[in-house]
C-alpha cells in the first residue's frame, strides 16, 4: 500500500498504560514506513505528543466528581462530547487523513468523534484494547470477582449489582452510557474492530459486534533488544499495581520459597495497592521483595531481562498484556493464569500456566523456574522464538496496513 495519512485518536497522548504504549510504538513504526502520522486526544498535563485540532479538555473520571451538576456534566460528556466533536472536525480539516484509527476513546472522547469521521466519509479501524464495548466498567469484574453478566444481554446487570467500584451511582451511569450507545448505533461507523486476542473477539462477537468486521491481529513487541543474559535470577513483576493484577498473591507465593540469598522478587510499576503491597511483603517476605516504582523502558528492559521469569498473576481476563510480550523478546519466560487472553500466548513450552490466586500452584511453578537455570532458559529461548515469529513488527505493519486497506483507505 502505497504512502497513508493516518489520524489515531485516543484520549491520552503519553504512555499511560498498554493501549497508549501500543499506539505510540505503532505510529513510530508506519513514520519509518514512510506513512503520514497524527494524533488527536484530550488536553493532558503529561502529554507528549501534539494534537491535531483544538483538543477537549483534560477530565478524570476516576474519582467520581462531587455533586449532581458535575456528575451530570461528566455523564453528558461519557455519552457524546460535543467538544471533542468539534475538535474532531478540526484535526479532520486540517491533517486530512485516509483513515482514522481509534484506540480507547471511551469516557473523555466519546464515540462522537467517530461520528465526525463517519459523516465525513473517512474510514475508522478501531483496535479494543479491553472489553467497554461489551462490559459497561469494561474489565468483567463484579467488586472484584470475575462477571460476564452483561455479554449478550442488557447491561442492566451492572446496576443491580453495583460493579463499579461498589457505587450504584457509578455502575448506572457506566450502563446509560452502554445503552445510549448501543440504541444509536455510536459504533456503526466502524468498518474494522480490532481484536489482539481471540478471548476478546470471541467476547465481543457474543454481546453483538457483526463477526465479519472482528479481526484478531495480536499485539507487537520491538525485538531489537539484547536478550539471554548469562546469569539470571530471580522473578520480576510488572504493570499497574492494583488488586486485579493479583501481586498479593505473588508475594505470598514468594514468601513460602526457600530462596537462596540474594534472589529476589522484583516489583516495577506503580498504583493504588503500592502500599499495602509492601506492607504485605514487610509482613510475609521480610527482605525478598523489591519495589522499584515506575521505570523508563530502558531501565524495565534492564530489569526483566536479568530476571529468570517474569510473573502475570492476575486475577482478571486480561486481553494481551505487552508485559507477556516483552518478556517474550527479552528471552524471559512467564508464569501466567489460565484467564482471558493469556493461555494464547503463555504454555509449558514457553512459560508455565496456573489458576489464579493459587498460591500453591504459583509456588511450585516459581520453584521450577527459580531452581531450574537450565529449564527457565530452555522456556526463555522458546519464548524469544514465539515473540519473532508471532509478534514481530514488521509482520504487525503489514497486517495492520492491510486492514487499513480492508476499511477501505485510500491509495
Amino acid at each position: 500500500m502505497s504512502r497513508v495519512r493516518i489520524l489515531h485518536v485516543n484520549k491520552f497522548l503519553y504512555r499511560r498504560g498498554g493501549a497508549e504504549g501500543y499506539l505510540l510504538d505503532l505510529a513510530a513504526l508506519q513514520r519509518t514506513a514512510g506513512h503520514e502520522v497524527a494524533y488527536f486526544g484530550m488536553e493532558h498535563p503529561d502529554n507528549d505528543q501534539p494534537s491535531a485540532g483544538r483538543p477537549p479538555a483534560y477530565v478524570e473520571f476516576e474519582p467520581a466528581p462531587a455533586g449532581v451538576p458535575a456528575k451530570v456534566a461528566r455523564l453528558g460528556r461519557m455519552v457524546w462530547s460535543t467538544s471533542a466533536r468539534r475538535g474532531m472536525d478540526e484535526a479532520i480539516e486540517e491533517f486530512r487523513p485516509d483513515v482514522v484509527h481509534a484506540h480507547n476513546i471511551y469516557h473523555q472522547l466519546s464515540p462522537s468523534v467517530l461520528h465526525a469521521a463517519r459523516q465525513r466519509g473517512i474510514p475508522i479501524v478501531l483496535t479494543m484494547h479491553d472489553y467497554k464495548l461489551v462490559c459497561p466498567t469494561y474489565q468483567f469484574l463484579d467488586n472484584g470477582q470475575i462477571c460476564t453478566a452483561c455479554v449478550g444481554r442488557t447491561p442492566w446487570p451492572a446496576v443491580r449489582r453495583a460493579c463499579k467500584d461498589g457505587s450504584r451511582a457509578a455502575s448506572t451511569a457506566a450502563a446509560v452510557e452502554v445503552s445510549l450507545h448501543r440504541w444509536f448505533g455510536a459504533y456503526d461507523g466502524v468498518q474494522v474492530f480490532v481484536a489482539p486476542s481471540r478471548f476478546l473477539a470471541q467476547q465481543v462477537t457474543a454481546g453483538g459486534i457483526p463477526g465479519d468486521r472482528v479481526r484478531v491481529l495480536p499485539n507487537f513487541t520491538e525485538l531489537d533488544v539484547v536478550f539471554g543474559a548469562p546469569v539470571r535470577r530471580g522473578a520480576v513483576v510488572a504493570g499497574r499495581l492494583s488488586p486485579e493484577k493479583g501481586i498479593d498473591t505473588l508475594i505470598r507465593a514468594i514468601a513460602g520459597l526457600d530462596l537462596p540469598p540474594g534472589v529476589l522478587l522484583d516489583v516495577a510499576g506503580d498504583g493504588p495497592e503500592r502500599p499495602a503491597l509492601e506492607a504485605l511483603a514487610a509482613a510475609e517476605a521480610p527482605g525478598r521483595v523489591r519495589f522499584h516504582g515506575r521505570l523508563g523502558r530502558p531501565e524495565l528492559q534492564e530489569l526483566v531481562g536479568e530476571a529468570a521469569v517474569c510473573v502475570v498473576p492476575s486475577r482478571w481476563h486480561e486481553n494481551q498484556p505487552l508485559a507477556v510480550l516483552e518478556a517474550f523478546a527479552l528471552g524471559v519466560p512467564v508464569v501466567a493464569t489460565n484467564l482471558g487472553g493469556l493461555p494464547e500466548l503463555v504454555d509449558d513450552t514457553t512459560g508455565w500456566v496456573v489458576p489464579p490466586d493459587d498460591v500453591p500452584a504459583l509456588r511450585g511453578a516459581l520453584r521450577e523456574a527459580l531452581g531450574s537455570a537450565v529449564e527457565s532458559r530452555r522456556r526463555g529461548l522458546a519464548a524469544r522464538r514465539v515473540a519473532e515469529l508471532e509478534h514481530n513488527p514488521k509482520d504487525h505493519l503489514e497486517a495492520i496496513t492491510e486492514l487499513y486497506r480492508e476499511a477501505g483507505a485510500r491509495e
